[in-house]
C-alpha cells in the first residue's frame, strides 16, 4: 500500500503545525488538546524544519525539569525529521519508522507538506492489507 492510500483513509489531510518559537508549554497543550502525539515544525506551513513529540517533551522534562516548559519548540525539536513522499509504500515507511524508533513521519512532495503519517497508520493499513490477503486466499482455496 502507497502512503497516498494511508492519506486518502485518513479523511482530513490537514497537518497540524507550530513555528519553531511556539512555547513548549503551548505545544504540549496543542498536543493534549487534539490528542495527538506529534507537531510538525514550520515557520511557513509548508516546509518541514522539524518535529515535536511527547517523547521529546518527556525527556527534556526529566533531564531540564519544568523550566523547559517556558522554553522555544526551537531548542527542543527534532531537527530535519525523516521524511516520506506519497509514493513510498507503507513496509518502507514502517521499516524506517522502526529503524529510527519514532512513530511520525512528515509527508513531503516538491519540499512541500502534504500531510503525516503515524506508525499507527501505518500498522493500521498493513492490518487491512493482510485481512484482504487472507480472504483471496481462502478463496482461491476454497474454489471461488
Amino acid at each position: 500500500m502507497l502512503v497516498q492510500q494511508i492519506l486518502k483513509s485518513k479523511g482530513d489531510s490537514a497537518v497540524i503545525t507550530i513555528t519553531p518559537q511556539t512555547k513548549v508549554s503551548e505545544a504540549a497543550q496543542i498536543l493534549a488538546e487534539r490528542r495527538i502525539g506529534g507537531l510538525v515544525v514550520s515557520r511557513d506551513g509548508e516546509g518541514v524544519e522539524g518535529i515535536l513529540s511527547e517523547r521529546d517533551i518527556v525527556r527534556s522534562l526529566a533531564v531540564r525539569g519544568v523550566a523547559c516548559m517556558t522554553e522555544t519548540v526551537s531548542e527542543m525539536m527534532t531537527r530535519n525529521p525523516v521524511c516520506c513522499s506519497r509514493q513510498d509504500t507503507s513496509d518502507a515507511v514502517l521499516a524506517r519508522m522502526t529503524d529510527g524508533r519514532f512513530r511520525h513521519m512528515p509527508v513531503v512532495e516538491a519540499g512541500k507538506l502534504v500531510g503525516i503519517v503515524t506508525i499507527g497508520d501505518v500498522v493500521k493499513a498493513r492490518l487491512e492489507e493482510l485481512a484482504m490477503e487472507k480472504t483471496a486466499l481462502e478463496g482461491m482455496i476454497m474454489g471461488y
